[in-house]
């Protein structure tokens, strides 16, 4: 993808060294692919529309925050691209990525050194990792919208903000969270996918039982 084609798809108006960065992203991801499986092969192809700006509209739809939590993050998507993308708009925010697979979080140290973006990557599960107290919560992918939120309760700070990128079937997903939990949610229609949302969450509570 070229640069231009790029800002036209986001609405983000990027500098020559930021879309640079992400190019050299792009080609960590296919040089390590074989070995390590960081996407699809069948998304492979498609690695900009269907991966890099899937991430950066996540990034776009926060406007300031100082930390910004990256859970289950794989490949990178979106917390490298997050990363990146801070370093020109955002130079105040500290971003981790949570990465329990050994030989991704590798990856991801790799990206971050060949990208010149100071991500801190933390290699173990989610449940194990220390409270964060992160501003702003990211998950691509990982589980549904009820698991989500236990994590949220761990490790976003009480007035942060979640943000969830959701398929079709996304009103099944809150419905089910609403059972156990109380929240505060906007959407916002994916720019790759017209069926997918992007759930973004604040407020997140257990739901208070009602006696019987």
């Amino acid at each position: 993808m070229k640069k231009d084609a790029f800002e036209r798809a986001t609405g983000l108006n990027v500098s020559r060294e930021t879309f640079k960065r992400l190019e050299t992203y792009v080609a960590l991801v296919k040089k390590w692919n074989p070995a390590i499986n960081v996407v699809s092969r069948k998304s492979l192809d498609d690695i900009w529309p269907r991966h890099i700006v899937d991430s950066v509209q996540l990034f776009t739809c926060i406007e300031t925050s100082k930390s910004w939590l990256d859970l289950g993050s794989g490949g990178g998507f979106p917390g490298a691209v997050i990363s990146i993308l801070a370093n020109e708009f955002s130079a105040d925010t500290s971003v981790t990525l949570v990465e329990s697979d050994q030989r991704k979080s590798a990856f991801l140290r790799n990206v971050s050194r060949e990208t010149s973006s100071d991500f801190r990557v933390i290699s173990k599960r989610i449940e194990q990792v220390e409270p964060q107290h992160a501003d702003v919560i990211s998950a691509r992918a990982l589980t549904n919208l009820s698991g989500l939120m236990a994590f949220c309760e761990r490790h976003l700070n009480p007035a942060g903000v979640a943000i969830f990128p959701k398929g079709a079937t996304w009103k099944k997903e809150v419905s089910e969270a609403q059972r156990d939990w109380q929240f505060e949610v906007d959407t916002i229609t994916s720019i790759t996918e017209p069926q997918a949302v992007i759930l973004k969450i604040k407020g997140i509570e257990r739901a208070r039982s009602v006696p019987s």
